[in-house]
Order: C-alpha cells, then structure tokens, then sequence
C-alpha cells in the first residue's frame, strides 16, 4: 500500500521559513518524480514545485520562484520543500504527490498523494 506522509506545516510570520517533508512508503520512491501543490481555502489545487527522480531536475512556479527549495533524499523515500521568505499568500493546504510522467503542473498526472500539512502565514 502506497502512503505519503506530510509534515512540517505550521504557523509562521511573514518573512520565516518552514521545511516541509514527505516521507514515502510501498513504492520505488527513486523511479517517481515527486511534486508539492498547495491549496488555499475557496481554491484549485496549484503547483508549487516538482523534481524528477534523480533529483537533477526541479521546476517551479513562478510565484515560488527564488524562495521555496524542493529536494529529495532517495535513500531515505523523502521529499522536502524548503521555504523562505514566506508571504501572507503563501497560505494553504500543502500535498506532496508522486507520479511517472516527469515533471508535470497537473495534478491529474500524478498518482499517489498526501494527507497535506496546513502552512498559515501571519501578517
């Protein structure tokens, strides 16, 4: 059974930092491209950030740009996303996800996902 387990979310002040993880379980973490889309209350699910399953590869969007940090770990099934500079629009439902198409925007092309973890940015 597949399962990716979110953690790291929390409150912080505008300008802070989190460090997201997902840990994976029951399947070949290295052959997936893993990615994190963010979900904000009244919202579509939006991508944040993918890496392919090297990790040589990273793809973001532009409102993350320069800020957030994604990153993977084969030996230990995770994937992490690092962010700085943390804006008040930064709030949302985070998900991690795991999919074999590359690198891709869409959430329909990814296969398994997370629980999500809340990150809330103060003003």
């Amino acid at each position: 059974q597949v399962q990716l387990v979110d953690s790291g979310g929390g409150l912080v002040q505008a300008g802070g930092s989190l460090r997201l993880s997902c840990a994976a379980s029951g399947l070949t973490f290295s052959s997936y491209a893993m990615g994190w889309f963010h979900q904000a209350p009244g919202k579509e699910r939006e991508f944040v950030a993918a890496i392919s399953w090297s990790g040589r590869i990273t793809y973001y969007a532009d409102s993350v740009k320069g800020r957030f940090t994604i990153s993977r770990d084969n030996a230990k099934n995770t994937v992490y996303l690092q962010m700085n500079s943390l804006k008040p629009e930064d709030t949302a439902v985070y998900y991690c996800a795991a999919g074999k198409g590359g690198l891709r925007t869409e959430p329909s092309r990814y296969d398994y996902w997370g629980q999500g973890t809340q990150v809330t940015v103060s003003s």
